[in-house]
């Protein structure tokens, strides 16, 4: 099988409070039981975290990073017709599969 989104994909968030906008793969979390699977994209799902300092000189504080969110919740932005589509597999001539777009079948 082959995977839906990878890192540094640009995808597009479908659903949820941070529904329409787009941004960069920078982690993916595999699935675990029943799940997809989880990923994290840049400038999306913006956390606020409160640090604090574990040793000497370390500052603490509030951050804000981005945390993960469900894989079902993002679609994979295609690159060459700039669209958000579906991902289906295409079998090349060397052997190996790759991504292809479900709208312009293009390779991803």
């Amino acid at each position: 099988m082959i995977a839906r989104v990878r890192k540094n994909d640009i995808v597009h968030v479908i659903s949820g409070k941070n529904k329409g906008k787009q941004g960069s793969v920078i982690a993916i979390s595999p699935k675990k039981g029943n799940k997809e699977g989880e990923v994290m994209v840049k400038g999306i799902a913006i956390a606020t975290r409160h640090v604090k300092p574990r040793r000497a000189g370390e500052p603490g504080g509030i951050r804000k990073e981005e945390s993960f969110i469900d894989m079902s919740q993002v679609m994979p932005v295609c690159s060459s017709c700039k669209k958000p589509s579906r991902v289906n597999a295409k079998m090349l001539d060397t052997g190996r599969s790759a991504r292809v777009c479900n709208r312009c079948k293009e390779i991803f």
